[in-house]
């Protein structure tokens, strides 16, 4: 028989959710901070549309981060919160003095690529743990973040 945690999840699925779960953040954190120094490094004719896009998308995912570590706390775990873990684990690459606009789309995708699969991944693991929370959550930060992939793919003409 499983035990259950708080919110009636089995405890063993949770736990493994949760080791996702932190691993996304991880990962998101640095996607995050990469977003900032474009933002503030951006430059060129293109520099208007994309210092904006960028302040966009770090915003939005500063939310999500949040609601990633808010999950990880109502499964009954604790998120990781120091930049040192963060550097050991991500599979997003802190990115230094970038302001070419096309690298930089580039690289906010390939970032994206990354997320989308580790999201997809965790859903699917929410799915087998009957977690409709973390389903869901995964489901939306997906859809938004399939959205961006087509603009910011149409901007570099692919």
């Amino acid at each position: 028989m499983a035990t259950l945690n708080q919110i009636g999840l089995d405890s063993k699925k949770s736990a493994q959710l949760g080791k996702g779960l932190n691993d996304l953040l991880a990962n998101y954190h640095i996607f995050f901070q990469n977003l900032r120094g474009f933002h503030w490094n951006i430059k060129g004719q293109d520099f208007f549309t994309l210092h904006i896009k960028f302040e966009e998308i770090y915003t939005q995912s500063i939310e999500d981060i949040d609601l990633i570590a808010e999950r990880i706390r109502t499964l009954g775990l604790t998120p990781i919160h120091a930049y040192s873990e963060y550097l050991k684990i991500s599979e997003v690459k802190e990115l230094k003095n970038h302001s070419n606009p096309q690298q930089t789309v580039r690289d906010t995708l390939n970032n994206f690529s990354i997320l989308l699969v580790k999201e997809r991944a965790i859903m699917k693991l929410a799915d087998d743990a009957e977690d409709d929370g973390t389903s869901t959550l995964m489901s939306d930060f997906i859809r938004a973040q399939e959205k961006l992939v087509w603009m910011l793919s149409a901007w570099l003409n692919k």
